[in-house]
């Protein structure tokens, strides 16, 4: 048996086995209710914490956070989810579990090759190469050992509570949509990584979850990559696919009941400094937080994608269209980690691809405004 099937059979083996796990405070989704359930993976840093806090808000369950390998390494980033919950008293509610270190292929050797290969990359995320004088002046640790902890990156607090240790993200997913069939939303703010693991440990997964609702897919941006600062060139970029193109296919081609892009559309707002000065004006605990540290020269990438799932109606998506995709898994393609669209007359014949919802253009100014006051006001697990 070759060592790819023998990973298949003891995924399976494994997803059949699991018992189901209890959060020792117990998450929000309890038996019975009828609130929408959502399960966020995304890459979560001092201030990269917003998208559970717009669920919460609109009176949604967060079964759980996920920390995924994208933008730092996953330990780092699920310390940082936790972090950021403690810092609203949110943790003893809301469990946390740690993805996959590595994506499925994908190296930080393999990485930086390619880009010798095809050029560099206006950002490697979890792949730059390490660099000791920026983890010491508080930067989060890239490359190197993924298990590395920079105590000075946790600008919101470094966690005093630990998230769960006996159940991989995988499972969780796996488990949760095992639970609930037909009602948890699976979103994705970085790779592909713990998802992808999902689909292939049941195969039940995606056809049971409500839908998938992804952060990323850009398209038509390559010349934009060209005409303008490396900045610009680096809010086209699809990190969160590149880090793990296999996973994002093997995602992207799952049989959900409903996948979501936020791509092109994630780059359409931006905070400014009055829109922050304007947060801070209700103290509490987030407020400060971003204010101090939520960088306003990026997009509301996260919060966009967040929004999209959480109101997806014509009164809020303006614009959205509807296609096939893909994902280029070439090592040798310098479009490696892309998607291609597809009208379905010119669709492969060889590959069951997916339509998915690809969305154009939200209410921009509904969406700061929901993102501010759920920052402004957020619950805390009394209130849940």
């Amino acid at each position: 048996m070759n060592s790819v099937l023998k990973s298949t059979v003891l995924f399976s083996a494994l997803a059949s086995a699991l018992p189901p796990h209890h959060h020792p405070h117990g998450p929000p989704g309890s038996a019975g209710s009828n609130k929408s359930k959502v399960i966020l993976d995304n890459d979560w840093s001092t201030a990269g914490f917003i998208p559970y806090l717009q669920a919460l808000k609109a009176g949604w369950d967060v079964l759980g956070i996920i920390g995924d390998t994208s933008n730092s390494w996953a330990l780092t980033t699920t310390l940082h989810g936790l972090a950021t919950l403690e810092r609203g008293d949110l943790a003893s509610c809301i469990p946390v579990y740690k993805g996959s270190d590595y994506p499925l292929l994908q190296t930080p050797k393999l990485f930086q090759t390619w880009e010798e290969l095809h050029g560099d990359l206006p950002w490697q995320g979890a792949f730059l190469p390490e660099n000791a004088t920026a983890e010491a002046a508080g930067f989060d640790p890239t490359s190197g050992d993924p298990e590395r902890v920079v105590r000075a990156a946790y600008k919101e607090g470094f966690p005093n509570t630990t998230y769960v240790e006996d159940v991989s993200a995988a499972e969780f997913l796996v488990q949760q949509v095992r639970k609930y069939p037909g009602e948890v939303s699976i979103y994705s703010g970085g790779a592909l990584t713990n998802i992808a693991l999902a689909v292939r440990m049941d195969s039940n997964f995606a056809k049971n979850a409500k839908e998938l609702i992804i952060m990323g897919g850009y398209i038509d941006v390559n010349v934009l990559m060209t005409t303008g600062s490396v900045l610009l060139a680096d809010l086209q970029s699809d990190i969160n696919l590149i880090i793990d193109p296999e996973a994002a296919k093997i995602a992207f081609s799952a049989p959900w009941k409903n996948i979501t892009f936020a791509g092109n559309v994630a780059n359409q707002e931006f905070f400014t400094q009055d829109d922050l000065d304007e947060l801070i004006k209700v103290p509490g605990p987030y407020t400060q937080l971003v204010h101090d540290y939520y960088e306003i020269f990026l997009p509301l990438w996260d919060e966009t994608a967040a929004a999209i799932m959480l109101d997806p109606s014509s009164g809020f998506v303006k614009n959205s269209t509807e296609f096939y995709v893909d994902v280029d898994t070439s090592y040798a393609s310098p479009m490696y980690g892309n998607i291609r669209a597809y009208q379905k007359a010119l669709a492969p014949r060889a590959q069951d691809l997916r339509k998915v919802n690809y969305v154009l253009e939200v209410d921009g100014a509904e969406l700061k405004r929901r993102v501010i006051e759920a920052i402004q006001y957020p619950p805390t697990c009394a209130d849940l």
